[in-house]
């Protein structure tokens, strides 16, 4: 098979997964793993994919491009596996800080009936719980981001100062091994960052397709994570990786 002919199928299976793994191609196209990696390497130059950790994604201009309603419907099943998981993690009168993403606004479908503070800057969990009994319901304020439908900017930043958050319940748009937690917007990464200093219990929402990304602004180092709760796709090579930094790495299912 000619390398243009690989590199088509490559995209379209790209197109409807939104990752790869290299061994999955490999196989596919009954090539060895290296071709695989050239065929990545060619096709990140072009703009087409994005390589990480054991494969690729898609370009994140493309998720940029997804209004909240269309993120929220992606990964569908990942994210109730995730949120799942990470509910079980939350204790009777603690306070927990849950952000504006997708796979955290799916984890208020979980939450136990149990006394909670419950500490956000997201319009869409305050919606989710706003007739949730047991819930002293806070929200930062702060300049409303229409996009990401949550508050951010200097004021949601001072609202945390008079909190002691015991769990931080957040997503991003990648987590590398190297360089830690990122987000596409300044200022999310600049508020997540604030969070994570006032955190115990730092916890990573995010599905396989985000292990290994890099995206414009690092707001937190891999230290600074307490556990990633992640889905039955992600690459065992990575989760070793976190876990062997003190990383508690867990797989919803």
């Amino acid at each position: 098979m000619l390398a243009i002919d690989r590199q088509r199928r490559i995209l379209d299976r790209l197109s409807g997964a939104g990752s790869l793994r290299t061994t999955d191609i490999a196989g596919l196209l009954g090539v060895t793993d290296e071709t695989v990696r050239k065929d990545f390497e060619v096709l990140e130059k072009r703009g087409e994919l994005i390589r990480i950790h054991g494969g690729a994604s898609r370009p994140e201009r493309i998720r940029e491009e997804q209004p909240f309603t269309e993120r929220q419907a992606i990964r569908r099943d990942e994210k109730l596996a995730i949120a799942r998981l990470a509910a079980s993690r939350i204790q009777a009168n603690e306070t927990i800080f849950l952000d504006a993403s997708s796979t955290v606004l799916t984890l208020t479908e979980f939450l136990p009936e149990v006394p909670l503070t419950v500490l956000t800057n997201a319009l869409n969990v305050v919606t989710a719980l706003a007739d949730r009994p047991n819930l002293d319901l806070i929200c930062t304020g702060g300049v409303f981001d229409t996009r990401s439908r949550s508050f951010i900017g200097l004021i949601a930043e001072n609202s945390l100062k008079r909190y002691n958050i015991h769990r931080m319940f957040f997503s991003g748009n990648g987590l590398h091994l190297d360089r830690g937690v990122s987000e596409r917007n300044s200022l999310q990464a600049a508020f997540k960052e604030r969070v994570i200093a006032s955190a115990e219990d730092v916890v990573m929402l995010a599905d396989a397709s985000k292990l290994g990304q890099k995206s414009a602004f690092f707001f937190g180092e891999v230290s600074d994570l307490s556990c990633l709760i992640t889905d039955a796709a992600a690459d065992p090579g990575f989760t070793e990786a976190l876990e062997a930094k003190g990383v508690e790495v867990r797989i919803g299912d």
